[in-house]
Parts: C-alpha cells; structure tokens; sequence
C-alpha cells in the first residue's frame, strides 16, 4: 500500500458534513507512515474545505470526476480537461430530446451556471449562492466547461443513464453519484476517476497494484476496477459494489477507517 485514493461523500463524509474521528486517525496513520493520500471526488474545488478543515490535508486533490486535478495548498489549477461549449448545447440539446422536462447546469473553472428550476426552493444550500438563468446566456465562448449536470424529476439516475449515456457517448461521457436525485454528470469524453488517478499515480511512480482505492457510487466505478485493491462501501450503490475487488464495511462502521487499520496493521503500523 503505497497510495490511498478516497472519494468524499458517502465514504468519507456524512449527510451531516462530518468526517469521524475514527477516519481521520486512521488517514493521518497512512500519512505518517509514508502513504501518500489522494483524494477523487466529484465536487469542485471550492467544495473542498471538509478535506482542510477537519483532515488538515494539504495535498493533491482529483476534482469533478477527473476533469480537474488541484493543488489545495497553493489553492490553484494544476490542469483541466473541458467540454467546448458547442458540445454542452448539444448535449443539452440531445437530453431535451429524449426528456423535455430535464433541466441543466454548468460547472465552469470559473463558476457555476444553472437554469431556472435546476433547484428546488431550498432544496440545496450549497447552490443557493447562483442566481438561475439560461445557459445559452450565461455561458460564453471563453467559458471552459469541467462537468454539465442535467436533472429529472420522475425515475431513477440509472434509468435516466441508460437512456442518455449511448445517446451523447460521441459528445460526452455520463455517470451519476447522487442517492435519491435523478441527475447525472457528464464529461469529456474518456475523462473519469480513474483515468486522471492513473495518471497521478504514475508521476509519483506508483503502480495500481500499489493503490487502495475507496468509492461508493456509479462514478467510482472505473477508479475501484483500476486500483489494485478497490474497495466499495457496503452502503454503496449495487453497480461500485459489483465493479470492485473488495467490500468495505458501510459508512456508518467507518468501513474505509476499518479497511486502513487492518492494511496498517499488517505493516506493523499500530494506530494510538
């Protein structure tokens, strides 16, 4: 275990903005013992204070599902991959297509734009801070585009990604990672977790046979299939579940602080 690489909600983190005491231990173990911590999440980085605040963690964090890769420290870009603009409209264009009633937003390196409607009235604090408008006049030529978000309010994410992921494969690549919301999240086309972890891992010389990965939903996926020893929450999605080698115990068990643990003790690493 030379590389732990964790996403953030629903693995680490609670519906209630919490880490536990449990997990943060059990990661501030690895970084003594020399393992090297990165984090690969689907939030964008002004989403990332959970990370410094309560893990003190000053390191590389992967964002947006790949697309973008930050240096927390420094608190800047260190590269992007983006959707053109052309290709959003199309997109949204496909999507609306298939579901007239589907609603879209933008994740930009510069900011977020949605439409009106994207949000239920208080149904997301973190969103509350962007005024809704169209795309089509928020958006602008020089806007580079890391995640396009489209959301339905009758069915499932799985549904809803069957029907539109072979729909926009030539545009973009689609996934899900929100319990209960039918929203999916698209990106550059082959841009994923694993993808941009790989990469990562590469530049440090580390190979996945060497990287213990931790995800719970539908875009961990390909991250959990490429480390060598991946582990799904067992309060996961069914589809992480069955893509991973190995099964953490659920978020509520702290699963990903028992897993480091037991790693740890086997490298003679007690925990205080």
């Amino acid at each position: 275990m030379r590389l732990v690489a964790s996403d953030i909600d629903g693995t680490i983190l609670g519906h209630d903005g919490k880490i536990s005491d449990r997990t943060v231990r059990a990661f501030h173990a690895c970084r003594d013992a020399g393992v090297e911590l990165v984090f690969v999440t689907g939030r964008p980085p002004r989403w990332l204070h959970p990370l410094q605040d309560q893990l003190g963690h000053t390191g590389t964090v992967i964002c947006s599902n790949g697309a973008v890769v930050w240096d927390l420290e420094a608190d800047k870009l260190v590269s992007a991959r983006t959707l053109t603009l052309d290709a959003v409209l199309e997109v949204r264009r496909v999507i609306k297509r298939l579901r007239p009633a589907a609603l879209f937003a933008a994740e930009t390196l510069g900011g977020f734009h949605l439409e009106p409607g994207f949000i239920e009235n208080g149904s997301s604090e973190l969103l509350s801070e962007f005024t809704p408008a169209p795309l089509a006049e928020t958006l602008v030529k020089d806007d580079a585009v890391v995640k396009f978000l489209a959301i339905v309010r009758e069915g499932t994410a799985d549904d809803f990604l069957a029907e539109v992921a072979p729909a926009v494969e030539h545009l973009a690549s689609a996934t899900h990672s929100s319990p209960g919301v039918s929203m999916l999240e698209l990106a550059l086309p082959g841009v994923n977790k694993a993808v941009t972890l790989a990469e990562y891992a590469s530049a440090l010389g580390i190979g996945a046979e060497d990287v213990v990965a931790f995800g719970d939903m539908p875009n961990d996926i390909e991250m959990l299939r490429w480390a060598g020893h991946g582990y799904a929450m067992a309060s996961g999605h069914p589809e992480a579940i069955r893509a991973a080698g190995q099964q953490a115990p659920h978020f509520d068990d702290d699963g990903v602080a028992q897993v480091l643990e037991s790693r740890l003790a086997s490298l003679g690493v007690r925990l205080s």
